[in-house]
């Protein structure tokens, strides 16, 4: 922004903030009737999305059908399988997809659409569970549906009342509210979200520590009876910059450049000392399903640039270093 803009009078905000106001004040009232006779649908529908064989069908048309596939994509990105139907192919053809054994979620603020309607008996014939998110209870869809999920009234953000504004964002709002409830009664951890995002920019940091790990023979390790001089030895080949001294298989200290420092400060002769007399005593450690993201965080928060990675018995079973992780940053950022 140059200095001419800067004194230039904002013409156009007003419109902006009036609108996202608007739709505030919608959400709020889908909130209210959440919390009131709203909830008992809700949590119907869930339990009837958590015992379905098969998945959730989301169509619709128009702007209630973009709204639908970003439903469907989020459904099916935390636990709950789910593919999106467009109204119009239903009808030639795309039904062959709709199986008995789903649950078809259809969205129409007016649920009046009329592409709604072959949709609609299909579903009646075939006796699939048919859930409604419109705002007209006596609407085609409203009245034929066997669950209704119904929005409140609400003013479009619009001025002309006519484009989708406040409408499609109580669906969206509603949609992912019906996935994050599904999410949580799945119990589906940051884990199992890593299994199904392997190459997104979120999965790269969701990845546990084991698969990114050294092991074996790249772990610097000593006794704490180790002399010095062979400690260093071990310290220099293995190049992470740290050894981890280890007793009766426990990874009980570790040695840094740090500690190296202090120690000679102290003792003129290094090498007369052992690696329990240079160590720093319990070390920041991780289990090796820990998140990347976990692990990058607790290094800047610490400044450390190297973790042991231990199970259960306190026994080292890897390291990790932060470059590995910063590449895995890295990775989450590229486009």
């Amino acid at each position: 922004m140059n200095a001419m803009d800067e004194g230039r009078p904002l013409v156009h905000v007003q419109h902006g903030v009036e609108t996202i106001r608007k739709e505030i004040n919608g959400l709020q009232a889908l909130v209210d009737m959440l919390s009131n006779g709203l909830g008992r649908t809700f949590d119907t529908v869930v339990e009837l999305i958590l015992n379905a064989k098969g998945r959730v069908i989301v169509s619709g048309i128009g702007k209630s059908g973009h709204i639908g596939n970003k439903i469907a994509a989020t459904l099916a990105s935390t636990g709950t399988p789910a593919q999106f139907v467009h109204a119009t192919e239903a009808a030639h053809g795309d039904m062959g997809m709709i199986t008995r054994d789903d649950v078809l979620l259809m969205l129409s603020n007016s649920g009046n659409t009329v592409e709604l309607g072959a949709l609609i008996t299909y579903a009646k014939r075939n006796r699939i569970p048919l859930v409604a998110i419109t705002a007209k209870a006596d609407s085609m869809l409203g009245s034929n549906a066997d669950h209704l999920l119904l929005l409140p009234p609400v003013e479009e953000a619009c001025p002309l009342r006519l484009a989708p504004t406040t409408s499609t964002t109580l669906q969206l709002a509603l949609g992912d509210a019906l996935a994050m409830a599904l999410l949580s009664a799945r119990n589906f951890k940051p884990e199992d979200f890593s299994k199904l995002h392997p190459g997104g920019s979120l999965g790269a940091m969701l990845k546990p520590l084991r698969e990114i790990m050294h092991e074996g023979d790249q772990l610097p390790l000593s006794t704490p009876d180790t002399p010095m001089r062979e400690a260093l030895l071990e310290m220099t080949h293995k190049r992470f910059g740290v050894l981890g001294v280890v007793d009766g298989g426990r990874l009980v200290g570790i040695i840094t450049d740090g500690d190296l420092r202090r120690a000679m400060e102290d003792h003129p002769d290094l090498m007369a000392l052992t690696a329990h007399e240079v160590m720093t005593a319990d070390p920041k450690v991780l289990p090796p399903d820990t998140p990347a993201g976990k692990a990058l965080a607790l290094m800047n928060e610490k400044k450390i640039t190297v973790l042991f990675i231990v199970d259960e018995a306190h026994r080292p079973v890897g390291i990790v270093h932060i470059h590995d992780l910063l590449r895995l940053e890295g990775q989450r950022r590229q486009p």
